[in-house]
């Protein structure tokens, strides 16, 4: 089951105090349910070239489509069960962020802190995905969440 919901357009701004909401007047972030199967990876980057297209987001489409990806094909390959995968695109003032949300509360490998000498194997299919991530995006990393966790990143403006 696929699940679309624009989410109310809200910027948060905090500088020495508590975030102070401003309201914007077009939606600047989308919520997709994707399917837990590797049927979610196409959607996923069909989804990211469309939420990035309607909310005008000035970030490059090919390479938020190539992480987007990546992430989403992580999550349904490292996460058991079959709980859908969160996909969640949110227009920045200076680009986009794309967060993947699986129910697996592990983080991902080396995401944000390569272990030494683990270049990948360049026999190997796999092990590229998260390398893709740190260099193509301005910045990446993971949190948990009540459910898991999310991993995402962020996209400067093109």
């Amino acid at each position: 089951m696929l699940k679309i919901r624009t989410v109310e357009s809200r910027t948060s701004c905090c500088l020495n105090g508590p975030p102070a909401l401003h309201e914007s007047p077009a939606p600047a972030s989308w919520r997709i349910a994707l399917p837990h199967t590797t049927a979610a990876v196409p959607i996923a980057r069909a989804l990211v070239r469309t939420a990035l297209a309607e909310i005008e987001s000035a970030a490059d489409t090919d390479t938020a489509e190539l992480l987007t990806a990546e992430l989403v094909a992580n999550a349904v390959e490292h996460t058991a069960g079959d709980a859908p995968i969160e996909l969640v695109i949110e227009l920045l003032p200076n680009g986009c962020q794309v967060e993947v949300h699986d129910s697996n509360p592990q983080p991902p490998g080396d995401l944000t802190a390569p272990a030494p000498n683990s270049e990948p194997d360049p026999w190997q299919e796999h092990g590229r995905g998260l390398l893709l991530i740190r260099t193509l995006s301005s910045s990446c990393g993971h949190r948990p969440t009540d459910s898991g966790k999310a991993v995402w990143f962020t996209l400067p403006a093109a």
